[in-house]
């Protein structure tokens, strides 16, 4: 509707303009008319008596009709004047006045009479019959109204149709959206025609936008059934086993003190594990680091404390940390304890496939604008069908699931790092082994 009477406005308006143009247009050419008809009476009747000089003026039947008038009345002739004189006239024929147009009434047709000084003491008045223009008029504005109303008309079916064909997408987008809402389905998508595939205008932007929302959508509503499927898996084995030992230790009587021992310390080291799964879960579920607690943080420290405590968490496994004495001073911008967690967890999974004896190299370097801290083991390495998906939830590869651990460590590090604009990466290390990448960018001299 808007569109239309936008369209309707801009069509009366344009007939409206039209008809005046037109009427203008018909009353200057009757006034050109009338002056060049005055300037031929001046020169053909100069000399000619006062009175009617030309035309039939009682009917018009001239194409103008001129008589000449005295500024004095004592010196009109005896036979009336067939055109009005007034006091105007004779103010023109005194020369105290200028030439001026009128529109009497004569024999019953509206006329256009032009009074202009003739020469001394005489005005010269010329008419014509003016109700031919009011006819052109009549008609010219019947054809605009016509017209306009063809534009109104027209106006309305092409902004009907202007509207159902431009805004169909939006028609859809309300139509998958209430399905979803009904459904709670975010696989249903926003179908465009063939012929607006490819275009970029508004709605066809904001279609696209809408699937895409709708495909991240889904991948999240997703990610988050794989998430509860997999805790759930995982959670059903060290429940069982706490349950289990539990259960043995309210029957202690019947246990040996060695056993007794062996079913505590199985207990204790479930219920440990039990912990560090459920808080793993809790920090991937937040998928967000908060804002206020982001800090510039020099991370040499941060790396040479991970190290320490890789040490004391792993005393068969030997590592090796090289500092660049350029980075020491480097911070970043992101929250200390984050930081931390995401070293420890690759020097963890570092130290959790390296062979006895053979160490864990850690590298902290600077390199631009960036600060790189890689760590490689001397294990088995990560296998070509497995190296796509280290950073996934629960992932373990065939050579890891004989080992502790709940498959989180590596999912963990890369949302830690993601959530500081940096990169982790997984590939081979040269000679064999794994090698673990976090470039992080730097905030600048602490």
């Amino acid at each position: 509707m808007a569109a239309s009477l936008a369209v309707a406005a801009v069509a009366l308006g344009v007939c409206g303009a039209a008809f005046l143009v037109i009427r203008h247009q018909l009353q200057h050419q009757l006034d050109l008319h009338l002056t060049q008809s005055a300037r031929l009476a001046a020169q053909q009747y100069r000399h000619e008596p006062v009175g009617v000089v030309q035309g039939e003026c009682r009917f018009l039947a001239a194409p103008a009709c001129a008589q000449l008038v005295p500024a004095r009345a004592a010196q009109d002739p005896a036979a009336p004047y067939l055109l009005p004189v007034t006091r105007a006239t004779r103010e023109v024929a005194a020369g105290t006045r200028g030439a001026y147009y009128s529109d009497p009434e004569l024999a019953g047709h509206r006329a256009r009479m032009l009074t202009t000084h003739l020469d001394t003491g005489r005005a010269v008045q010329v008419a014509a019959r003016a109700d031919t223009v009011d006819q052109g008029v009549r008609q010219a504005a019947g054809v605009l109204a016509v017209v306009g109303a063809a534009g109104v008309v027209l106006a309305g079916a092409l902004g009907s149709w202007v509207s159902r064909t431009g805004l169909a997408p939006v028609s859809r987008l309300t139509a998958t959206a209430e399905r979803i809402a009904i459904t709670r389905d975010a696989r249903h998508r926003i179908e465009l025609p063939p012929e607006r595939a490819g275009r970029e205008d508004e709605v066809t932007r904001l279609a696209a936008a809408f699937n895409t929302m709708l495909d991240e959508l889904e991948k999240s509503v997703g990610a988050q059934r794989r998430l509860v499927a997999d805790a759930s898996h995982e959670l059903r084995t060290p429940l069982t086993a706490l349950r289990t030992n539990a259960e043995l230790l309210t029957r202690s009587a019947r246990l040996t003190d060695a056993q007794r021992e062996r079913a505590a310390a199985a207990l204790g080291r479930q219920l440990r594990e039990v912990t560090v799964l459920v808080n793993d879960l809790i920090e991937l579920a937040r998928d967000e680091e908060p804002d206020p607690l982001v800090e510039d943080v020099r991370l040499a420290p941060l790396v040479t404390h991970a190290v320490t405590a890789a040490r004391d968490h792993w005393p068969a496994v030997p590592f090796a940390l090289a500092v660049d004495p350029d980075a020491e001073a480097v911070t970043v911008a992101g929250v200390p304890a984050r930081l931390a967690r995401l070293l420890s967890s690759l020097l963890d999974n570092a130290a959790k496939f390296s062979p006895p004896g053979r160490p864990v190299e850690v590298t902290f370097t600077r390199l631009g604008d960036h600060l790189d801290v890689t760590v490689r083991d001397h294990g088995p390495g990560i296998s070509d069908e497995d190296l796509p998906y280290v950073f996934d939830r629960f992932y373990r590869a065939r050579t890891a699931r004989a080992l502790p651990g709940s498959g989180l460590g590596l999912a963990m590090a890369r949302q830690i790092a993601r959530a500081h604009a940096a990169d982790l990466t997984a590939g081979h290390a040269p000679g064999g082994g794994a090698l673990l990448s976090l470039r992080i960018p730097s905030a600048g001299p602490s």
